[in-house]
């Protein structure tokens, strides 16, 4: 992922600019001296995060009118159309009826994201709906499908080709053309320092 972002980021950056990438938790992470960010986000990784000491860890790192932005959309488990409904049964036939993440199963979080950041120093909260449109191909599924914790590679062992076939044997039913459109949705959490 470092790799994708340098190559995307490099040629974007206007001369005379640094870029700096670093692999870290986000537990662990230690900014140059004197630096601070004006923007940090989060996406869709909120949840393995330990929540309230990363926000507390960001209260150093991020510039006095900085934000902290927290978002995510609807994965594909939780599906919303015909062909997403499909490619999960298929993820389901080859690892079992609950979603896998990390080493167990999903545990969905048992607050709303905007709370957790109001008992923050970033405590006003101020959330967005960014509507998307996305146009997705048979390839791009598997290749998001393999970022996720409930389908990556490793948990089809010897499977994965057979896995691999199968999504693209059912999308069949849903597309001769390989376009599978999707509307989705960006829940955005702006979190800003506030009332203490």
């Amino acid at each position: 992922m470092l790799a994708a972002a340098e190559s995307a980021l490099r040629p974007q950056l206007p001369e005379g600019s640094s870029l700096s990438l670093v692999q870290s938790t986000a537990e662990d992470f230690t900014p140059p001296a004197g630096w601070q960010a004006e923007l940090v986000t989060i996406c869709r990784a909120f949840h393995w995060l330990d929540q309230a000491a990363v926000l507390t860890l960001l209260d150093e790192q991020v510039a006095p009118d900085g934000v902290v932005a927290i978002f995510g959309d609807n994965s594909f488990w939780v599906a919303g159309s015909p062909w997403k409904e499909a490619v999960r049964d298929v993820v389901k036939s080859f690892l079992g009826e609950e979603r896998r993440a990390g080493a167990g199963t999903f545990q969905h979080h048992n607050r709303p994201y905007s709370e957790i950041m109001e008992e923050s120093p970033f405590n006003e909260v101020e959330e967005v709906r960014v509507p998307v449109h996305r146009t997705w191909t048979a390839e791009s599924i598997l290749g998001y499908l393999y970022s996720t914790s409930f389908a990556a590679p490793h948990l089809f062992g010897d499977r994965l080709k057979e896995f691999e076939a199968a999504v693209k044997n059912r999308l069949t039913d849903f597309s001769a053309s390989d376009i599978f459109p999707e509307e989705n949705e960006f829940l955005i959490r702006l979190g800003r320092r506030g009332r203490k």
